[in-house]
């Protein structure tokens, strides 16, 4: 049977959230008290998925860092691990300047109590009706038809209506399944794609009436001086929106029993300064030598304002970072090497194709650090939310010298490295050596939005299935690798499975769960391990019983084949290795 692609953009996040339940990959956290707004649980085979990543990140950036492959200075990567408290000291975020700068703008509906990124609210700004000849055209038909109009400017720098995206592409494919965002829209279409000004045309209809809208970001200093000209998400209604202002995502604590203010502290936002703050100490105890990477994984916690689709944007979230330190003159070139190599690795974990895409920033989005290196690029991932644009899933971003710099400032420690491979040659020919601040590569990676790009890759609708969809992972990332039945509970077909299972479970069962099960149809039982994605089951039938052969059945094909009893470990681990 032939392979079925599916693209992102035509899956259905329902039905993907629904079977992450159904089968034991993601729970809404305290859900018997109805839930806690942007927290999260992994279940059973969530769990095991999560650790396949975690594990493959780790082995793959750590362990055999890069696959063994050199790097552009010729060298092989070098890299060393950490593992930083969630709690540090509060001046490290004074330093890395979240304190004063990690703020997002806020905006209230005092009616409904409701809370706003500024940032995240798309204006929707009418500009013409549309002629009722032409109002039951579609988008690129009506583009045609008006091909020969100059396209009008709204006249009022005031939306018409506001919807909560953070892009105008997620707005107008927001609308499109939800036009209920906007009171009285019964349909919305798409006209054109995003423009430089992040802009997009939309075509609403009310009822018999058309009309061709602007969808694109407001103006946000207009919006801090008139806020009662602008209409507030979903009720329209105008009058009730608060000016922005600033709010600290980092979750606040106190430290000790007195919890004055004199306590505070904050839950990490990013599990970055963990490491900068240990650079000394690395350098001290490790005779590492320039260039090296220190790498961490770990929980970080953002108090975001509106956290939003499934678990891509959450208040707690789990990071895998790496801080590559090298030589200011050669940080163009590793900035190079570790942006392309984290693209090779997101594609043999298994996210592929045109779903998968590369975006160097531009010079107005650079991060603070940022701004005077060698740039910042995304990899990012098409997920049916964002579709038809894309994700964020792993900034690679050249941070210079500032987190150091600033480290060393605030804290009156010097972190400077001597490098004795550099500088003036002596009447020796030796180079006498240099003292620099290591300029920072970082390629930083959301451990549970890797997950959710996975489940959303390997989601794939197939009508022809008793289960209706299967999980296309890729063997390495299967939570259960595979699953052993009988084909029926009597004779000897459990005993022999059971030797079977067992056998695989010594073999394989630190890398995923095998399967065991007696009970229901064979047709049932393979239904349920298609929907959790698992790529191999060996079926003990009669004959097995005659010739110690099995049944293999393939996940993605579904085709079925005979091996012997004592060949299934070789199998399995080949297919594993893929």
């Amino acid at each position: 049977m032939a392979e079925r692609e599916t693209p992102a953009a035509t899956k259905s996040m329902d039905d993907i959230m629904a079977l992450c339940k159904r089968r034991g990959f993601i729970y809404q956290a305290s859900e018997i008290y109805g839930g806690i707004n942007g927290f999260w649980d992994y279940g059973p085979l969530g769990a095991q998925l999560k650790k396949n990543l975690r594990d493959a990140w780790w082995n793959d950036v750590v362990m055999v860092p890069c696959g063994g492959r050199r790097g552009p200075t010729g060298e092989p990567v070098r890299m060393v691990p950490v593992d930083s408290c969630i709690i540090q000291h509060p001046r490290v975020w004074e330093a890395s300047g979240h304190v004063e700068g990690f703020n997002d703008p806020m905006v209230d509906d005092r009616e409904t109590k409701a809370r706003y990124r500024a940032d995240h609210l798309m204006g929707v700004f009418v500009v013409w009706e549309v002629p009722k000849h032409d109002a039951q055209k579609t988008g690129a038909e009506l583009m045609s038809a008006l091909a020969t109009l100059v396209e009008p400017q709204s006249s009022s720098p005031y939306p018409e209506f506001m919807v909560v995206a953070p892009h105008a592409a997620e707005a107008l494919s927001s609308l499109a399944a939800d036009p209920k965002q906007i009171p009285r829209l019964k349909r919305a279409q798409p006209i054109n794609a995003v423009r430089g000004d992040g802009a997009a045309l939309a075509l609403l209809h009310f009822g018999e009436r058309a009309f061709v809208a602007r969808v694109g970001p407001v103006d946000l200093a207009l919006l801090g001086r008139e806020p009662e000209r602008f209409p507030a998400p979903v009720t329209g209604k105008k009058g009730v929106l608060t000016p922005p202002r600033a709010f600290n995502l980092m979750f606040k604590t106190y430290v000790g029993a007195t919890a004055t203010e004199d306590d505070v502290a904050y839950l990490r936002p990013e599990t970055a300064q963990g490491i900068f703050t240990n650079f000394k100490n690395v350098v001290d105890t490790m005779r590492v030598k320039m260039p090296f990477g220190i790498a961490q994984m770990g929980k970080a916690f953002r108090n975001e304002v509106t956290p939003r689709n499934f678990t891509f944007r959450s208040r707690e979230f789990e990071q895998m970072e790496i801080e590559f330190f090298c030589h200011p003159s050669e940080a163009r070139a590793w900035y190079g090497f570790w942006r392309d190599w984290r693209m090779q690795w997101w594609e043999s974990v298994g996210l592929k194709g045109e779903n998968l895409v590369l975006r160097e920033h531009a010079t107005d989005e650079l991060a603070h650090y940022a701004r005077e290196g060698a740039g910042t690029s995304d990899i990012e991932y098409r997920f049916p939310f964002t579709a038809p644009g894309y994700g964020e899933l792993e900034g690679v971003a050249h941070r210079t010298d500032f987190d150091l710099r600033r480290h060393q400032e605030y804290s009156g420690v010097k972190l400077d490295y001597f490098d004795a491979e550099r500088g003036e040659r002596g009447p020796s020919g030796q180079p006498r050596g240099e003292r620099y601040l290591p300029h920072v590569i970082e390629p930083s990676a959301g451990l549970d939005r890797g997950v959710l790009a996975l489940l959303c890759e390997a989601f794939t609708p197939d009508p022809a299935r008793a289960s209706g969809v299967f999980l296309r992972f890729r063997p390495r990332m299967a939570p259960i690798k595979a699953a052993v039945y009988p084909l029926v509970n009597r004779e000897a077909m459990p005993e022999v499975a059971a030797r079977l299972h067992a056998d695989l479970v010594g073999r394989f069962g630190r890398d995923g769960f095998i399967e065991f099960d007696a009970k229901q149809t064979i047709g049932k039982r393979y239904a349920r391990m298609d929907e959790a994605g698992c790529p191999f089951c060996f079926t003990v039938d009669g004959q097995s019983l005659q010739d110690m052969t099995v049944t293999v059945r393939d996940r993605d094909t579904q085709q079925q084949e005979r091996i012997g009893l004592d060949a299934v470990p070789a199998f399995l681990a080949d297919r594993l290795a893929r």
